[in-house]
């Protein structure tokens, strides 16, 4: 029998809005993925400064976005461990809990220079796939670049990048809008409908 193929992809998800579900359908499609974990961080060590949404709110959201993907799981493990939340403590639980499991790694494609500053890079390059998201904006171009516009994998990582054309949607705008105070119908193209009414019940900006 064939290795699960596991996927996992981290992030604030503050809000989950249709580019994040539009990446894990890509992946699962793309990858062969039989499961794909979605793990909300409890605080992202690339923004210190930023304050997400109620980790509660963050994860309730993601449970109504994901309720009709069979294949995708919500993982709160990192909101549950608090602090700051490290790709190598994750991708070793998984590890531990499926060890016949080929484990691939979300991440978007600003991150792909930076995998060599992550904490215990070597194990993490070790330990699993990673599976880029292209940008948008069609930045990244350059020397360095993949004919993709991604960075290359730096040495000892192991990686392919998304076919699927990604979708600009900015969480950073969503939250802005809704903090200034602008009714959901005017994002709601944007987000999940059940997403939308959620955050029409509760102010979470």
């Amino acid at each position: 029998m064939a290795a699960q193929r596991i996927g996992l992809f981290g992030g604030s998800f503050n809000p989950v809005h249709l580019g994040h579900m539009m990446v894990a359908r890509a992946a699962l499609a793309e990858v062969w993925l039989d499961r794909l974990f979605i793990i909300p961080a409890a605080q992202s060590p690339f923004k210190p400064e930023q304050m997400p949404a109620p980790a509660a709110d963050r994860l309730a959201w993601l449970r109504l976005a994901f309720a009709d993907e069979p294949r995708c799981e919500i993982d709160a493990q990192e909101i549950e461990r608090s602090g700051v939340s490290y790709s190598i403590d994750t991708v070793r639980d998984y590890a531990a809990r499926f060890p016949e499991a080929e484990l691939f790694y979300l991440i978007g494609a600003d991150h792909v220079p930076t995998l060599p500053e992550w904490r215990e890079a070597a194990a993490l390059a070790d330990a699993a796939t990673f599976v880029v998201v292209p940008r948008s904006d069609g930045s990244g171009e350059g020397a360095g670049k993949s004919e993709t516009g991604v960075a290359e994998f730096p040495p000892s990582f192991r990686g392919t990048v998304l076919r699927g054309e990604p979708v600009a949607i900015s969480a950073s705008d969503l939250r802005d809008r809704l903090r200034a105070g602008e009714p959901i119908e005017e994002i709601e193209n944007f987000v999940p409908a059940a997403v939308a009414a959620a955050l029409k019940l509760r102010h979470s900006y």
